[in-house]
């Protein structure tokens, strides 16, 4: 199976301290018994029966009882399925390739027997990189499904649906058959619209717990480090490309100035950073109530492919919108690369399906599960007027909390730009003015002597142990700092205009 993300550095500039928490363990599921010996996992979830359901790369659908720890496939001859939904024990749909799928046992005799087109409103062009990623379904029962952009490097063999557009066509990655770069919506009345434009690999839709939707996307042209979008209808989120088939949008969209571009964009409401946090982020999975995963429930989830890591995310609005920091949670052996899918059990462990692209990612199925005890972890960065306020699982050894060497943070920012990816612009040590620990020792204000608005603030916590003597298992976090609380600046732009070779192409 070729790479979901072309042109990924595999190799991560800095190596990030950090470590699954010992109250958690991860325990290997057997693989599915395809005849293929293919062990991806593409699509992950749970039938109401707490069967677990996975979707392969080879087009096969497998359920597995979790209490006779067996195997049974239910469908096969799928076309590269990226996500499935489970609508009732016999009913699933599935995003394949060229469609979004109903697929159903109708004879109950436990395999499937009726495929049914939900929707295939949107273009092909041949396009090995034309994926047609994770489908989710809001409260009321609309379904959200996110297309990916095409590849320089394969090409436009033909429009096998659709209309061409050679507005669309230009740019390392492109959208020359409708819709590709945008997430899609079909509503309860069998209509399908783009919702939102500007995506690039968007490989994770999910919702949080008041009902929004997030997605991510991968570091790129357009994208100076991997994000997460907060989407709403009619954004434009940074890849130029989509642009061709948003309504009144004239010219072609890598040709427009990217001030024009940058103006119009919506900001991540997270920028994980290229090479400490994530390099090629997917599913996006929020802790409910039922999870067992500790004191996190409403934050989020976020499979990361290059390395063996989840992260977890935590949103407060600021300014009427959503930005907030990221952090390693599980990371390192004996998780596996390349998780990709994910979904709560029955018992509320955490079942991981994981893949891999050319180079980098795994294969096969993990359980994570928390022994009930509490972890010592960050359990929230929030922003304050002068800083950030700190919340931790457990009490803090005050003693070095209180030491200004304990937080060295940083910030800087990303460039917004056609070409690959970003370096980080304007980074600068920020000094600690004061710090401040609570009286139960449980919260840590730490107040900087400045505070940027439009940069991302990170800080790896130094040496800090619990009041017991615990280690604190994953100390660096990230805050994309969009707003302050009082008197945010202007948006700056934040571009690099793109200069012209000899030949006079876009270097």
């Amino acid at each position: 199976m070729k790479s979901f993300f072309t042109f990924i550095f595999i190799f991560w500039t800095t190596s990030m301290p950090g470590a699954t928490a010992p109250q958690y363990s991860v325990t290997n599921i057997p693989a599915p018994p395809t005849k293929y010996k293919n062990f991806q996992i593409d699509g992950l979830t749970f039938l109401p029966n707490g069967k677990l359901v996975v979707c392969l790369p080879s087009g096969e659908i497998f359920f597995r009882d979790l209490k006779t720890e067996s195997w049974e496939l239910f469908a096969e001859g799928l076309h590269n399925p990226l996500g499935v939904i489970a609508l009732s024990n016999s009913e699933l749909i599935v995003t394949q390739r060229p469609e979004l799928t109903r697929v159903r046992d109708t004879d109950g005799d436990g395999k499937a027997d009726d495929f049914a087109v939900i929707t295939d409103h949107f273009g092909m062009s041949g396009n090995y990189h034309e994926f047609n990623f994770t489908p989710v379904r809001d409260k009321q029962g609309n379904y959200f499904f996110a297309l990916g952009t095409g590849s320089r490097g394969d090409g436009v063999r033909t429009i096998t649906r659709g209309t061409f557009n050679e507005r669309g066509r230009p740019g390392r990655m492109h959208s020359s058959a409708p819709y590709r770069g945008c997430i899609m919506k079909l509503t309860t009345e069998g209509k399908t619209i783009p919702w939102s434009y500007g995506h690039r690999t968007p490989n994770g839709l999910g919702f949080d717990l008041n009902g929004n939707l997030f997605v991510t996307d991968n570091q790129g042209d357009w994208v100076g480090s991997s994000k997460l979008f907060h989407v709403q209808k009619d954004h434009f989120y940074g890849h130029a490309a989509s642009l061709a088939w948003k309504e009144g949008f004239e010219g072609t969209p890598v040709d427009t100035p990217v001030e024009k571009l940058a103006k119009m964009r919506s900001r991540a409401c997270v920028v994980f950073p290229h090479g400490t946090m994530a390099n090629s982020p997917t599913k996006v999975l929020a802790i409910t109530p039922r999870a067992k995963m500790g004191p996190f429930t409403g934050q989020l989830l976020v499979g990361e492919m290059n390395r063996p890591r989840i992260m977890r995310v935590m949103l407060e609005k600021v300014g009427g919108e959503l930005q907030g920091a990221c952090v390693p949670f599980f990371d390192g052996s004996p998780l596996g690369r390349g998780c990709n899918r994910m979904d709560w059990a029955p018992d509320g462990s955490l079942f991981v399906g994981q893949t891999k692209h050319t180079w980098a990612g795994g294969e096969g199925i993990q359980q994570i599960s928390w022994n009930g005890k509490t972890p010592f972890e960050i359990q929230n960065m929030e922003l304050q007027e002068k800083g950030f306020k700190f919340t931790f699982t457990k009490p803090v050894n005050r003693e070095i909390g209180a030491k200004k060497e304990t937080w060295p943070f940083s910030r800087y920012f990303y460039e917004y730009r056609e070409a690959y990816g970003s370096p980080r612009s304007d980074e600068t040590k920020v000094e600690i003015s004061a710090i401040h620990i609570s009286k139960d020792a449980k919260t840590i204000e730490v107040e900087l002597a400045e505070l940027k608005a439009w940069h991302i603030h990170e800080v790896t916590v130094q040496n800090l142990t619990s009041s017991s003597g615990d280690k604190l298992s994953n100390n660096y976090i990230v805050y994309t700092l969009n707003r302050l609380l009082k008197n945010t600046p202007p948006e700056p732009l934040q571009i690099k205009v793109a200069s012209k070779d000899s030949k006079g192409k876009k270097s």
